[in-house]
């Protein structure tokens, strides 16, 4: 029998989240998703201080925190902290006071750090045990970027733990390549589109997790990040430009892969000193492990010192058995978390 708890994504909300600098466009887009027939069915939950209202979508207010949109979504804002926001808008929901929701967007304001709202949904059990990360979209404003990814860790970390990054303003440049190369540096997994004043298909932002109920597949590669930096076709390994910034240098991300079957003693020792020692600066920690004794693959998933319990799915989506761990670090090199691998695999 498992010691691991089945993976219920299936059952739980998605929630999304859309983070990006401030002015980079985060409001313009969803003005614009929201008028998609795809994402009518959404709750939407907004910072009181955020930049740009969404107003002039409302037409009836249910009451002092919640109103309806006219793309029949639903709209709140953040009053006090987000856990207590969406729960209550749960409650809301299943008691019938406000329409029915199968999706939660969540706006955060230019200067916020997207690592406790993810923190929150990955293991806090009065929010995850209902709902589930879906997609960390973070939007770039192509006029400002450079300077905000020089002089602002908030845009860089913003970028570091998207799963989606969208260029805004691109028409107010004459060329995006170098930013282009830029993001892919910070991020070499998360996937990289353009956006013009908001425009673009909801079905291409969305289903980052794990578990895609409506595939009713798991992608592994793609939740692991596990593509190209251009395209190339090989793996996400660790990288270094020391041409580029302070901020951009301090990023690294690599992926670690083991052939035979793991331990989850060591496994878990080695992942909480790890937590404990450097939880700082481990952005995001994606990982599908063969372990000994189990059937099928077990999921990890964390970000900084807060990591979900480990899961475990209902079978193995192909031949391969590797275990593959990926890391999005802020001045964690690779060979350091393998000595430290190393280190407690010759002291057991």
């Amino acid at each position: 029998m498992s010691l691991f708890e089945n993976d219920k994504s299936a059952e739980r909300l998605p929630v999304s989240l859309i983070t990006g600098f401030l002015g980079s466009g985060k409001t313009t887009l969803l003005n614009r998703l929201l008028r998609h027939d795809a994402v009518k069915d959404s709750a939407v939950v907004i910072n009181e201080y955020g930049e740009v209202s969404l107003d002039h979508l409302l037409v009836e207010r249910v009451d002092g925190e919640v109103a309806v949109l006219a793309s029949g979504c639903i709209c709140c804002t953040i009053r006090s902290d987000l856990e207590e926001t969406l729960r209550a808008l749960l409650v809301k929901r299943d008691r019938g006071e406000v329409p029915p929701f199968r999706r939660i967007l969540v706006e955060t304001t230019g200067l916020a750090d997207p690592a406790p709202i993810v923190q929150l949904l990955l293991n806090n059990p009065l929010v995850s045990h209902f709902l589930r990360l879906d997609t960390v979209l973070t939007t770039v404003d192509a006029a400002n970027a450079v300077h905000q990814l020089d002089h602002q860790y908030e845009a860089v970390k913003q970028v570091a733990l998207a799963d989606r990054l969208l260029i805004t303003k691109s028409d107010l440049v004459s060329n995006t390549a170098a930013l282009y190369q830029r993001l892919r540096r910070l991020n070499p997994g998360a996937r990289i589109d353009s956006v013009m004043h908001g425009e673009i298909d909801p079905a291409g932002l969305f289903g980052a997790g794990l578990v895609d109920p409506e595939k009713k597949a798991v992608d592994v590669g793609r939740w692991l990040n596990e593509q190209a930096f251009a395209g190339s076709g090989e793996p996400a390994h660790e990288h270094h430009d020391h041409a580029h910034h302070s901020h951009d240098t301090s990023i690294t991300s690599f992926m670690l892969e083991f052939d035979e079957p793991l331990d989850w003693m060591a496994v878990s020792q080695w992942l909480a000193y790890l937590r404990s020692a450097r939880g700082e600066d481990l952005l995001r920690v994606k990982g599908i492990l063969n372990l000994r004794g189990e059937q099928s693959p077990i999921v990890i998933h964390g970000v900084h010192h807060v990591f979900h319990p480990p899961v475990a799915l209902a079978e193995w989506p192909d031949a391969d058995r590797r275990s593959r761990i990926v890391f999005i670090t802020r001045g964690i090199a690779r060979e350091e978390v393998l000595a430290l691998w190393q280190a407690g695999r010759e002291a057991a």
